[in-house]
């Protein structure tokens, strides 16, 4: 086996960050691309030093006509390989990314877990992760949404999800997988502009690239990071405020605190910072709508922290209302 620089790296970084342990077995993510035949060229040349059962699992969308030739790319190398080759192919037109995305995941999980796999491994990169903070900025987000894609998070019940090619830019696989002469499968796709993912791809990233950091998806991703770290400690402290809030002066009741009606302490929530205080009305209103709260949602919920007794918001999506009852929040 040839020990490129890559692999060195690869290694570190699953050692250092804890990502897999020895002797798991490890579900691949496949599509046939670049990003995902360098990760499992990586994993099947790692895989002696740590003793990990490897298995391939390819999604089929059905969205192009050569996706069934894709579908037998990918388990012909499995079968290369001499690895077990899992197929999941969607018997509905999907017709949006989030959809596919969705999709995508739910079909690894059932695999995962009809056959014993602890992870499942995909091989998102830096590239990804640029392009994942550049599309939320652009839709407008948090700091949340600035740094989706972790190197880790439980996908399921005893499934976690790892992406370990998150330093590794989308050239740095490429260059890897022409040096093993890996057989890529172009996804036509990819290259279809009316996907917004694409335009930033094929567009934005390359201007950016031109006109301001040559660096720039490293650099992306570099922030995607730190402010993953962050984001991580002020969930922490929203939720140890929250509970603080929602359980002072109630006894022993902080068994039914998740339930309608719920009520927030406002002398406690004066206390904290602002950024603190938008971030636990954003976890309540998580509890509370089926769909992801908005930036009007929170303000309006943070604002009932210093208001007038009696004030009282308009309903949440789902009926519920806000109001201010002297020291408390009620939500009702």
């Amino acid at each position: 086996m040839v020990w490129t620089p890559l692999h060195a790296k690869i290694h570190r970084t699953i050692r250092s960050r804890h990502l897999f342990e020895r002797n798991q077995r490890l579900l691949i993510a496949v599509s046939g691309g670049q990003d995902s035949l360098c990760l499992i060229k990586l994993l099947l040349d790692l895989q002696s030093k740590w003793g990990w059962y490897l298995g391939i699992a390819h999604y089929d969308h059905r969205w192009r006509s050569d996706s069934e030739a894709n579908a037998n790319h990918v388990e012909n190398l499995a079968k290369s390989w001499g690895i077990s080759f899992y197929l999941e192919t969607a018997n509905q037109l999907i017709n949006s990314e989030a959809t596919a995305r969705d999709w995508r995941y739910q079909a690894l999980s059932a695999i995962a877990k009809a056959n014993n796999y602890q992870y499942i491994v995909t091989g998102h990169t830096a590239s990804d992760r640029a392009e994942t903070l550049l599309y939320n900025l652009i839709r407008g987000t948090g700091a949340d949404g600035l740094q989706a894609l972790t190197w880790q998070r439980p996908l399921t019940t005893g499934i976690m999800l790892v992406r370990p090619l998150l330093e590794i830019t989308r050239l740095q696989t490429e260059q890897f997988c022409q040096e093993f002469k890996l057989p890529i499968w172009e996804d036509s796709t990819n290259q279809d502009l009316q996907y917004a993912r694409n335009r930033i791809r094929q567009e934005l990233l390359p201007y950016l690239r031109h006109n301001f950091n040559p660096q720039v998806e490293s650099a992306l991703a570099q922030t995607a990071e730190l402010l993953q770290a962050e984001v991580e400690y002020l969930e922490k402290a929203a939720q140890q405020l929250r509970e603080k809030a929602m359980s002072w002066g109630m006894g022993d009741e902080k068994d039914s605190l998740t339930l309608l009606p719920l009520r927030l302490n406002r002398r406690v929530l004066q206390k904290a910072p602002l950024a603190l205080q938008r971030r636990v009305m954003r976890q309540i209103l998580q509890q509370i709508l089926t769909d992801a709260p908005s930036f009007e949602h929170i303000e309006k919920l943070t604002a009932l922290i210093i208001a007038p007794n009696r004030s009282q918001t308009d309903p949440f999506p789902g009926g519920a209302i806000a109001q201010v009852e002297g020291d408390w929040i009620c939500l009702k």
